[in-house]
C-alpha cells in the first residue's frame, strides 16, 4: 500500500493510505456483518439484584407471618400484603436476572438487549 497525498477542502493530508479493491467485490465486506460485543447493562443488572432479594426476604418475612412463627396478635391483616409486596418485587428481579444470567452463558435467544437499560 502506498500513501498519498489528497487534498480535501483545500488542507492536505498525508497519512491517508489506498488499496486497491478486490475484482469480485460484489459491494460488502465481511467487518458490516460482525457484531460488536455486547454492552452489560450493570445498573439494571445490580437493580435487578437488590429486587430480588428484597422480594426473597419480603416473602420469607410473610410466609412465616402466615404460618405463626412470629407472634402478631393485634396486626394479624399485615401479612397479605407482604407477601404481596414481597411478590410483585421479586417477579420483576427473577425475570431479569434470569435473562441476565442466560444472556452471560450465551444461551440462544438471550442478550443483553433485553434489559432495559438507565443509561438512556
Amino acid at each position: 500500500m502506498t500513501a498519498r497525498n489528497t487534498v480535501t477542502g483545500g488542507l492536505t493530508n498525508s497519512k491517508v493510505r489506498y488499496s486497491k479493491l478486490a475484482s469480485d467485490d460484489d459491494g460488502y465486506i465481511d467487518l458490516q456483518f460482525k457484531r460488536s460485543p455486547p454492552k452489560v447493562p450493570y445498573k439494571a443488572i445490580a437493580l435487578a439484584a437488590v429486587l430480588f432479594l428484597i422480594g426473597s426476604i419480603l416473602i420469607t418475612i410473610g410466609a412465616l407471618l402466615l404460618a405463626g412463627y412470629f407472634e402478631v396478635h393485634d396486626h394479624r391483616e399485615r401479612t397479605i400484603p407482604v407477601l404481596i409486596i414481597g411478590i410483585l418485587v421479586f417477579i420483576p428481579g427473577f425475570y431479569h436476572l434470569r435473562i441476565a444470567y442466560y444472556a452471560y452463558k450465551g444461551y440462544r435467544g438471550y442478550s443483553y438487549d433485553d434489559i432495559p437499560d438507565f443509561d438512556d
